[in-house]
């Protein structure tokens, strides 16, 4: 569909001639005779020539008004995504991690294999979010800053390897961080969701004092605790059954969530974490999305057209 973005710039189009009507007339000052040897370089311009400059002048005004109304082509109705929230991932790659108490396509597989798999069809319905991915162990470090390339991040995920950020669990430090890139950014709606498997026990700042920073910030943390609650190994005495997540401080979590108003999440098994991302999808909706038309911007060519007629009434003056 043809439309004009400023139509209300149409009433420009009398201003040449409320020009003429209104301004006083150029006072012409007489001058004494001048011998030329060319009298006709002097003469007036003949009144066919007149006529066309004039015609060529109106066409240039029209194109030029017509280009300041901005003419646009509206394509079909597309539906568009409006901006959403900064969401920052914190994900444990600590040892730990390594556990292979969980199955994923009935095959038992480590945590953070797991935690991949899932995690990425999660962030593939982040649409209209800003998202960026913390890894952490003994330090914390961003491995994707905030960002709306949603491929990019969920690459970077299914990269990571467990014990690259040391032996030990600093998840002080990964609030922390991601609470600060957080706070650097514009939006007012931000959130941390943090995934780990064990307690802190590394880093310079507590967990309850990074929850703190985060609260003061206007930053939600929602945690998740991931682990089996049972486990059968083959021991000394024969097949045993432990614990493989006794290390998982629950308590710490419950507290960094509440604090922040987030929640605190338990995933024993491959099909809790669907619950999760699904429970976060309803409480930390994603931006619906808004029909609009894909609009192309056409006064280029009237602008173009106006300054060229403009050019041949110039030269056509001179001449």
């Amino acid at each position: 569909m043809f439309t004009f973005a400023w139509p209300w710039l149409w009433l420009a189009l009398p201003l040449p001639l409320l020009s003429a009507w209104w301004l006083p007339p150029v006072q012409r000052q007489q001058a004494g005779t001048l011998r030329v040897p060319f009298p006709a370089a002097l003469a007036p311009p003949r009144p066919h020539a007149r006529r066309w400059r004039m015609v060529l002048a109106v066409m240039a005004w029209l194109l030029l008004v017509s280009a300041a109304a901005r003419p646009q082509w509206l394509d079909p109705n597309q539906p568009m995504v409006v901006s959403g929230r900064d969401l920052m991932l914190a994900v444990d790659i600590s040892p730990s991690m390594q556990i292979d108490d969980l199955r994923l396509d009935e095959q038992r597989r480590n945590r953070l294999e797991v935690l991949q798999d899932r995690a990425d069809t999660f962030l593939q319905r982040r649409h209209g979010d800003r998202l960026g991915l913390i890894l952490f162990g003994a330090q914390a470090y961003v491995q994707a800053p905030l960002t709306f390339d949603r491929d990019t991040v969920r690459q970077l995920l299914a990269e990571a390897e467990i014990g690259f950020a040391g032996n030990a669990t600093a998840i002080g430090d990964a609030i922390g961080l991601a609470v600060k890139r957080l706070r650097d950014s514009a939006n007012d709606d931000a959130v941390v969701i943090l995934l780990t498997d064990g307690a802190n026990n590394a880093g310079e700042l507590e967990p309850l004092e990074a929850a703190e920073l985060a609260r003061l910030s206007g930053v939600r943390i929602h945690t998740i605790g991931i682990g089996a609650d049972s486990l059968h190994m083959e021991g000394v005495f024969g097949r045993e059954r432990i614990n493989p997540s006794a290390d998982l401080d629950e308590a710490l979590l419950r507290q960094v969530a509440a604090l922040t108003g987030g929640e605190y999440f338990r995933a024993r098994d491959t099909a809790d974490l669907e619950r999760i991302h699904a429970a976060l999808d309803v409480l930390e909706p994603t931006p619906q999305a808004i029909d609009l038309p894909p609009r192309q911007e056409l006064y280029p060519w009237p602008l173009a057209a106006a300054l060229l007629l403009g050019l041949v009434v110039v030269v056509l003056g001179r001449r």
